[in-house]
């Protein structure tokens, strides 16, 4: 089986700056595109940010500019660097990493809540 797990969530203040990780174990050793998502009390879960075969990299339009996406050379992990956090970024953020167009696995989640 694959275990996802996310770590670097965390309380912050408006301003500034988390960085989350994700790795996994079990069968695959690296990924096919490896992603962020976020989702807010009583809101769907959406798209933070990609990270595609080639260097290809998409972003939410409300993160654009604050947040990067990068992955190890291996691509066996993925980071989000979070700048300028706002309020509204508050939110659980859950990795996605898929090995191919079926199979896609999740992490549970870690929490992310900007306050002052």
């Amino acid at each position: 089986q694959v275990q996802v797990v996310e770590s670097g969530g965390g309380l912050v203040q408006p301003g500034g700056s988390l960085r989350l990780s994700c790795t996994a174990s079990g069968r695959f050793v690296s990924w096919y595109i490896m992603g962020w998502y976020r989702q807010a009390p009583g809101k769907e879960r959406e798209l933070v940010a990609i990270a595609a075969p080639g260097g290809n990299k998409n972003y939410a339009d409300f993160v654009k500019g604050r947040f990067t996406i990068s992955t190890n050379k291996a691509r066996s992990a993925v980071y989000l660097q979070m700048n300028d956090l706002k309020p509204e970024d508050t939110a659980v953020y859950y990795c996605n990493l898929r090995a191919s167009r079926e199979i896609e696995y999740w992490g549970q989640g870690t929490q992310v809540t900007v306050s002052t």
